[in-house]
């Protein structure tokens, strides 16, 4: 019996044993307006450390004193203030040294008023890094937070210098254990100003001119804030009131209370300011997310 060899053709791989595709980045839309993605954020914290970075040097990239420029700021505006409010217009320090009072109404109010600055202008100044590359859009203005964080430490620095100064001179400056508070109320802060700086972030996307009414309206609510007068000195029923439904004015005020010793605390103030920035924050939560899907349609 002759023996044939049969040759068959190697099958082809079909359809099925494929093996699907493993996606190493999987990207879907927020359905929960409140959700962070906070989880996401923790991910990618080495970029929000490179956009902190990018701030300081870009902010003093060829400048002659380079970071010096964070003790003369707040010194040359302390000065300012000396001489135009107390030594001419002669406003009332609750009798202690005006340097010392004013700057640490400046220390205060510089955070706020820069970190609201820039928050609120996150998505116009980078729609186009927004628009080529994915990450989670939180991780910017986070970064200004964290930047500011850093210049508000300095220049908190520079104060507890001066403040020391006054302490071992014997001038009227009075410390108590309300310091301990200084953590919250910089927190209080820093929450307030990326909240606000997010409604504004998501508003000037289709409304420019709100960039530009934002930067004068902090130059005004800094005068609606006790940072060159004390509260006490508003003796106006009225003003008082609508100095004290400023948000601010219960922070500057306590932070003043606990390094001076001179001034107002109050937990109730204390505690509508609280409210008042969770309200804030909320609302820039789902304000944010609600544009970040569709803002470089409109951008």
């Amino acid at each position: 019996m002759n023996s044939t060899n049969v040759l068959t053709k190697p099958e082809r791989p079909t359809l099925t044993s494929v093996e699907p595709e493993a996606w190493t980045e999987v990207i879907q839309p927020r359905s929960n307006l409140l959700d962070l993605g906070l989880k996401d954020v923790w991910r990618y914290r080495d970029l929000v450390m490179l956009f902190v970075r990018r701030d300081f040097v870009s902010t003093y990239k060829q400048t002659v004193l380079g970071p010096i420029w964070f003790f003369i700021q707040p010194l040359l505006t302390t000065i300012t203030y000396v001489i135009i409010f107390g030594r001419v217009a002669k406003l009332n320090t609750d009798g202690l040294p005006g340097p010392v009072f004013y700057l640490a109404g400046i220390t205060i109010w510089n955070y706020f008023a820069q970190t609201l600055t820039s928050t609120s202008t996150v998505f116009r100044d980078n729609a186009s890094i927004f628009g080529k590359v994915y990450f989670p859009r939180l991780t910017m203005p986070l970064s200004i937070v964290i930047s500011n964080l850093v210049r508000f430490g300095i220049q908190f620095g520079l104060f507890l210098l001066m403040w020391g100064y006054y302490l071992i001179k014997g001038s009227a400056v009075h410390p108590n254990g309300f310091i301990l508070l200084t953590p919250v109320l910089v927190v209080i802060m820093g929450l307030l100003s990326l909240g606000l700086g997010m409604i504004f972030s998501a508003l000037t996307t289709k409304y420019r001119d709100l960039a530009m009414l934002l930067a004068f309206g902090v130059q005004l609510l800094m005068y609606a804030t006790p940072v060159i007068y004390p509260l006490s000195s508003i003796t106006n029923p009225e003003y008082r009131l609508l100095i004290a439904a400023n948000p601010m004015s219960s922070i500057v005020e306590a932070f003043r209370y606990a390094f001076l010793g001179s001034g107002t605390f109050s937990w109730g103030a204390l505690g509508y300011s609280l409210a008042v920035t969770v309200t804030v924050l909320l609302a820039g939560i789902i304000i944010f997310n609600r544009v970040q899907k569709s803002f470089t349609d409109t951008v």
